[in-house]
């Protein structure tokens, strides 16, 4: 079994081209980075667990429902919180880009601690063990329960992933590199550009 822990985000686009300012509808999508790796192996038939928090309404149950319906072992979601992060997509046409507005303050994961999860239980049998560098940037309770989920990983013999993916929306390269550091020393595979590397980690590339 693979585990990967990380936030789903809702995804609201114009229709076509639009700007937000000219939209009178948007269309709706579950997305995020370790969701979409967890959609992945279950397609390629593997067994893959996907542990979210998700907020006790309507939309949370839509998420499980949309990731069970790809394969995805939903069975170990948390449901807390009262909502789920969004994020805007508007595409670009032309010379002109597309452009990304976030609004994820206060989500279901941005509230989770460590004590939130059984990761002894929920991490049993695990192989592998994915998270990105987006979780621990959501607050200090979100990067312990990575830290805490890397250590029952590696108990359990697990192979523990991260993909770096720096958001600089989120949190600047000083903090990113300061809860990363420690999480990374708990981490096997390292998947990130380096231009990532060398920013947020100060390593220089090779």
């Amino acid at each position: 079994m693979i585990a990967s822990f990380g936030e789903v985000l809702l995804r609201l686009s114009p229709p076509g081209f639009e700007r937000l300012a000219q939209a009178r509808t948007l269309s709706m999508h579950f997305g995020g980075a370790e969701a979409n790796v967890a959609v992945f192996l279950a397609q390629l038939g593997h067994s893959s667990r996907f542990l979210p928090c998700l907020p006790d309404n309507a939309l949370g149950q839509a998420c499980r429902g949309e990731l069970a319906r790809w394969g995805v072992d939903v069975s170990g979601s948390r449901l807390s919180g009262s909502r789920l992060g969004l994020y805007f997509c508007e595409k670009g046409a032309g010379p002109r880009s597309g452009r990304v507005t976030y609004d994820r303050a206060h989500s279901a994961m941005a509230s989770v601690t460590p004590e939130n999860f059984d990761w002894e239980r929920l991490l049993d049998g695990a192989v592998w063990f994915h998270f990105s560098g987006i979780t621990p940037a959501l607050g200090e309770g979100p990067a312990a329960a990575v830290e805490a989920a890397c250590r029952a990983a590696r108990a359990e013999g697990a192979v523990v992933s991260c993909d770096l993916n720096y958001r600089s929306a989120l949190w600047p390269e000083d903090k990113a590199k300061e809860r990363l550091l420690p999480l990374l020393g708990l981490t096997d595979v390292l998947i990130a550009n380096e231009h990532h590397i060398a920013d947020v980690l100060g390593f220089p590339p090779a």
